[in-house]
């Protein structure tokens, strides 16, 4: 038997969720949307904790996309290079920031931030959901990954599009811009690989993996 039969089900069920996590900052840290794009696409494939530790020198050195573009992909190097894969990741930031030139270029919208070198999806739902924009799709990083199926949310698939997809189908467009988050969130804290806190979660009495457990 289905949790729930309708979208409207799973928007209601999921309220507690959203309501505990709502517009709760994301963990890169930054001031203003350039530094947001950056440290997004600095964080693929590592850790927020990792690029915020690098983060602060990055941008004392280079506040802006200004001055990133007179910049060669080496002379990144020095500043980034404890960074999983440093080198494309310079290069990527070199020819956004000379393609857009300024800060007051940078897009909010999903289609002009995924045509940037380094954003996909997940990366530009991130960066409008940090920036109040009109959500177009669902933050699928791999909390939500892993978290959405097993609270019965979509099937099982190591491809954040597909669950993308999956979420996307299921819920209405009222909940895009926050429910992505909240689920990272209760990924990070409370719905931990192994050891779930489940009597501290917010959904767990619609939870398949929580009614499973009782």
């Amino acid at each position: 038997m289905e949790l729930f039969e309708s979208t409207n089900d799973w928007a209601e069920k999921l309220q507690p969720l959203i309501d505990k996590y709502k517009e709760k900052k994301h963990p890169l840290n930054y001031d203003n949307l350039y530094q947001l794009m950056v440290a997004v696409i600095l964080s693929a494939q590592d850790s927020d904790v990792n690029i915020n530790k690098i983060s602060p020198t990055f941008f004392a050195e280079f506040p802006n996309l200004e001055t990133l573009s007179a910049l060669t992909i080496e002379d990144l190097f020095p500043y980034v290079n404890k960074v999983r894969n440093f080198n494309i990741k310079s290069s990527w930031l070199i020819e956004i920031a000379q393609t857009l030139k300024s800060d007051k270029n940078i897009p909010t919208n999903l289609n002009d931030l995924i045509s940037l070198k380094g954003i996909g999806r997940k990366s530009a739902n991130v960066i409008m959901r940090e920036m109040k924009a009109p959500a177009e799709g669902i933050i699928a990083d791999l909390h939500v990954i892993r978290v959405a199926p097993r609270i019965g949310l979509c099937g099982e698939s190591k491809d954040g599009n597909k669950v993308e997809k999956q979420l996307m189908q299921l819920l209405p467009k009222e909940i895009w811009g926050e429910i992505g988050m909240a689920i990272s969130f209760l990924g990070r804290e409370i719905c931990r690989p192994t050891n779930p806190k489940c009597t501290e979660c917010p959904i767990q009495n619609n939870c398949k993996y929580s009614l499973k457990t009782i």
